[in-house]
């Protein structure tokens, strides 16, 4: 496995980690599997070492990952601010992980940003805010649970890591790469899975869990997004979904339900790049994803103020759904250049 990690960095986060009694793990707004995976891999393992850990999120997790062990351990932001408050206030040390920057944690932000204990970021996007004292920052890698398990064996810590501490690190890496099929750049990940395995982690049954099993209302929903909302525009080899606040609360929408969406359409041949756009009670959430290294990134960033990673972007916008419709579709033109090669055609029929 190639080495890439500061030794220096390594030695200091070993050092403030040893000093360190009271340490809260936290990760962006509306998590995902590799923020849950990163916190409660580090939740678990940091126990195991005699730390009093907690993981403290901006706001509710999906309840699609309510199978990852130390799930309902977690403190929620928006609903017991006052206890997160005094979680990040006490702590000895803050462990950021999946973010880039402190506004990527919506309300929760200043409280990170503004504690005086130490701080350290693990994390995969681009263009890193400098917040912390330490931080580990690799765009390049598949998620921020694989480097996490690379930290924690560079750490020397691999014989501590228990199954559960394994589990959530591999429920991070499945799905921020879609069960091994996206955001791979290095086989090395293969060896990181084999030594995850190792701890006696259900690989099936967490890919069921996580990317194949959803309620009867999300099903639902996905089925009138894909039928009724899909929009093909043939010469950009791009999708767009959109679904409005009335739309979602006539399949009863909740947190998480569209997970995934996104990803449909690059199943059609032809597509190289899909934008999903949701209307949310106070702005309209944007998720791109896309094949090939279309830099679905720099159109979030163009159009919205948002950004990510080149194949798996987002923003918020505020205004209305179709003004934010109206704008990618009439932008993305314009990034045609950036398609490689000779998609398949698109046949609409």
């Amino acid at each position: 496995m190639k080495k890439f990690l500061s030794t220096a960095d390594v030695a200091r986060f070993e050092e403030l980690l040893a000093n360190s009694e009271k340490i809260v793990l936290t990760c962006h707004v509306r998590p995902d599997g590799d923020a849950m995976g990163s916190t409660l891999g580090w939740y678990h393992l940091l126990k195991g070492l005699g730390k009093k850990p907690m993981v403290v999120t901006p706001d509710q997790p999906p309840r699609t990952l309510s199978f990852m062990p130390g799930f309902r351990e977690v403190a929620v932001y928006t609903r017991h601010d006052p206890y997160c408050q005094s979680l990040m206030e006490e702590a000895d040390l803050i462990i950021c992980c999946d973010f880039n920057k402190p506004s990527r944690q919506d309300q929760l932000g200043p409280l990170t940003r503004d504690a005086k204990c130490r701080k350290v970021l693990i994390d995969h996007h681009q263009d890193p805010d400098h917040f912390c004292d330490v931080t580990f920052s690799y765009p390049d890698m598949s998620s921020t649970c694989e480097m996490t398990f690379r930290i924690m064996a560079a750490m020397g810590l691999y014989e501590d890591m228990g199954r559960d501490c394994a589990e959530c690190l591999v429920t991070g890496m499945v799905t921020d790469t879609r069960n091994f099929s996206v955001n791979i750049k290095s086989p090395d990940i293969y060896e990181v899975l084999e030594r995850l395995l190792e701890k006696g982690v259900d690989k099936t049954r967490i890919v069921k869990e996580a990317l194949m099993t959803r309620t009867y209302g999300s099903v639902r929903l996905h089925a009138y997004a894909l039928s009724e909302k899909m929009e093909i525009l043939p010469r950009q080899h791009a999708s767009i979904i959109t679904l409005s606040l009335e739309e979602l609360k006539q399949f009863h929408y909740e947190r998480g339900d569209s997970e995934g969406l996104v990803n449909t359409p690059l199943e059609i041949r032809g597509v190289v790049s899909s934008f999903f756009l949701r209307e949310d009670e106070d702005c309209i959430k944007v998720s791109a994803r896309s094949i090939n290294d279309f830099p679905v990134s720099l159109v979030c960033g163009d159009l919205f103020g948002g950004g990510g990673h080149i194949m798996a972007a987002g923003a918020e916008f505020h205004g209305t759904l179709e003004e934010a419709r109206r704008m990618l579709v009439e932008a993305l033109p314009a990034y045609d250049k950036y398609i490689k090669g000779h998609p398949d055609r698109i046949d609409l029929w």
